[in-house]
């Protein structure tokens, strides 16, 4: 133990030091790697960068905790730490668990934030399920006390991260679902007396909520959650806050887009016991085609919205955009198609599903998207995208001489991440040499 605090020492140190000598680490980490021996240097920088600052999580001092997880989360974004995550996985988990269970509001968003992109960088497996059964109960706790909205944003953020990765099975989607639907619609939720959210708020649950739902097929939602969610998601297309609006729009497309709207339609005071009436099937019916006529008045309008006073020019845009795409569906049945640029390979999407989960992972991983669609295998199947064949030899190329170590032991996952690096890069030059590039994937995600 005495060991322990004499290192704890030297990282409070560094952690509160006004210099950046300290911080340089995190960012000498995005440089380019010109060779094997500047690639380990560096990769040695990172991990004992990493170990000082999980080290300075068990101080008792907030903001040397708080520091500590703003450096963890930096590196985690800008690089993917495959190293560092099968050595410290369970360790740097149950630290940031304690930060949500115990930390101020800015301690608590940080270890949100970190937990998300410790399960991004596990992927799909027992650890991402590890993170999901240990970290949803705290994330539920604190989601409760409804204060401070980046606090708020971050939980629900993490929630649905760690939910797309870690889930197995529908029931724990809906589980998180469901926890995320009641911070913004309190009356579901057992606290019946809870404050009302912030339009911020419930931005982010319309976001979180929607992209967990691309995940579920129709027939697996349990209608007796969304009876009423149109209905709900239609009155916030008519409240003040543009950024509100399109999360509801888009959420709305994509209930659309998957069918099956009796499901979150139907009206509350109906029973399951007279789902066999006709009688009942005519009325529900008639209530659907009412919802969805509203709707197409409402998306009509905000389509073609004039700007009001002081209301910013790029939102605007941004709103009647969104609502155009939403019209076309709804009338033609046409979903937007988008296209950028990764690293030089075309990012597509074709589906609200689709745009729905690279919408809300940009604004996730923020800078770090375009590393981490470059690197991670998981975003990579999620999105059927293939980085160039010379990226993947690169990021090969680059390892310090204890990953490699790791890459020969059989039974570990990096072992099973080079395999499939190496297949894909077969079948890369396979079809190469026929003149096709695109390789095709089966996507569990869509």
């Amino acid at each position: 133990m005495g060991g322990r605090r004499s290192s704890q020492k030297k990282n409070v140190v560094m952690l509160d030091s006004d210099d950046t000598d300290s911080v340089s680490s995190s960012s000498t980490v995005r440089s380019d790697y010109m060779g094997v021996s500047g690639a380990e240097e560096v990769q040695f920088d990172r991990e004992s960068f990493l170990d000082q600052c999980l080290d300075a999580l068990y101080e008792k001092r907030g903001s040397t905790r708080e520091k500590a997880l703003a450096s963890i989360k930096e590196t985690f974004n800008s690089n993917l730490q495959h190293e560092f995550v099968e050595k410290k996985f369970a360790t740097l988990l149950h630290q940031c668990i304690n930060s949500i269970k115990r930390g101020s509001a800015k301690e608590i968003a940080l270890a949100a934030h970190v937990i998300g992109l410790l399960a991004l960088t596990t992927g799909p497996g027992d650890k991402a399920r590890e993170i999901l059964e240990e970290s949803v109960t705290p994330i539920s706790e604190a989601l409760k006390s409804r204060s401070e909205m980046s606090k708020m944003s971050s939980l629900l953020e993490c929630l649905a991260i760690i939910t797309f990765v870690g889930a197995d099975d529908p029931d724990q989607t809906e589980k998180s679902m469901q926890i995320m639907w009641q911070v913004a619609h309190p009356k579901l939720g057992p606290n019946v007396t809870a404050g009302k959210p912030s339009p911020t708020v419930i931005t982010t649950v319309a976001s979180a909520w929607s992209f967990l739902l691309t995940t579920m097929d129709s027939w697996t939602l349990n209608p007796k959650s969304w009876q009423e969610s149109i209905s709900y998601l239609s009155t916030l297309l008519d409240k003040d806050d543009r950024s509100l609006r399109i999360a509801a729009g888009e959420a709305l497309a994509l209930i659309f887009e998957i069918g099956s709207l009796e499901k979150f339609s139907s009206e509350a005071k109906e029973s399951s016991d007279s789902s066999n009436n006709e009688k009942d099937k005519s009325r529900e019916l008639v209530h659907i085609q009412g919802l969805r006529g509203k709707i197409l008045n409402q998306v009509k309008n905000l389509s073609a919205e004039a700007g009001g006073k002081g209301s910013a020019k790029k939102d605007l845009n941004s709103q009647r955009n969104t609502f155009r795409d939403i019209l076309e569906f709804l009338e033609d049945g046409y979903s937007p198609e988008t296209s950028m640029k990764v690293g030089g390979e075309s990012l597509s999407t074709t589906s609200w599903a689709n745009l729905i989960q690279l919408n809300f992972l940009k604004h996730f991983l923020g800078g770090g998207f375009v590393k981490h669609m470059q690197e991670n295998e998981f975003l990579h199947d999620v999105f059927d995208f293939n980085p160039k064949k010379k990226f993947l030899s690169a990021v090969e190329h680059r390892l310090s001489a204890s990953e490699k170590r790791l890459y020969k032991s059989p039974n570990s996952g990096l072992n099973k991440a080079r395999t499939r690096l190496l297949n894909k890069q077969r079948m890369i030059s396979q079809d190469k040499n026929t003149g096709h590039y695109a390789l095709s994937y089966d996507n569990e995600m869509a």
